[in-house]
């Protein structure tokens, strides 16, 4: 599942990328046609290129148009995201993601996190698949019902990080911070 996950998003990032790119400057052959590299050239060939100050005699620039540059920094944000939503199907790597994310958009520090992780490792101990059979809550956070998790992405089932972003919004807007969840919870079994 993994392996076809990355087939898919290096063949979205290929596709973008050959489908975005302009080649705004090719040195014909002497018949008109354009000549198509096989190889690199050889250091050799880079070395009389760099040291002479004629004009290489292979292909060398390819420009992006101010569309395609959005569209390949958009392929290096899907890429980084793909790779935190992978790290993030495990417990330690849900706990650095949220740790991350949790300093990044609140601003909560140690302390804050300490208290986070308690309240979730009792929740679902930072298992994304977590489901509690009797109230229907599910997903790292225990969201009930767990739709409300739509809010952020329709993926909340199989998304880890989703799953993440709902939970430190809910608890940003309804405790202020983890540690006043965490002392509902202590009271109460639920925040």
């Amino acid at each position: 599942m993994l392996r076809r996950r990355l087939v898919v998003g290096s063949m979205a990032f290929a596709f973008l990328f050959l489908t975005s790119v302009e080649v705004t400057y090719a040195q014909p052959a002497a018949t008109g046609e354009v000549e198509l590299l096989v190889s690199a050239p050889t250091t050799e060939e880079l070395k009389a290129a760099v040291s002479t100050p004629s004009e290489p005699t292979w292909p060398t620039l390819l420009e992006m148009s101010d569309r395609s540059s959005v569209l390949a920094w958009d392929m290096l944000l899907v890429s980084v995201m793909m790779e935190k939503v992978e790290q993030a199907r495990e417990p330690e790597g849900a706990r650095s993601v949220a740790k991350e994310m949790a300093k990044q958009n609140y601003g909560w520090g140690e302390k804050q996190f300490t208290c986070l992780n308690t309240l979730w490792t009792k929740e679902s101990n930072w298992n994304y698949k977590s489901r509690n059979k009797r109230t229907g809550a599910h997903g790292i956070p225990q969201a009930l019902p767990a739709t409300k998790m739509e809010i952020i992405g329709t993926d909340w089932r199989t998304n880890p990080v989703t799953q993440i972003t709902w939970g430190l919004h809910y608890i940003d807007v309804r405790y202020d911070t983890p540690c006043k969840a965490l002392a509902k919870f202590k009271r109460s079994r639920y925040y």
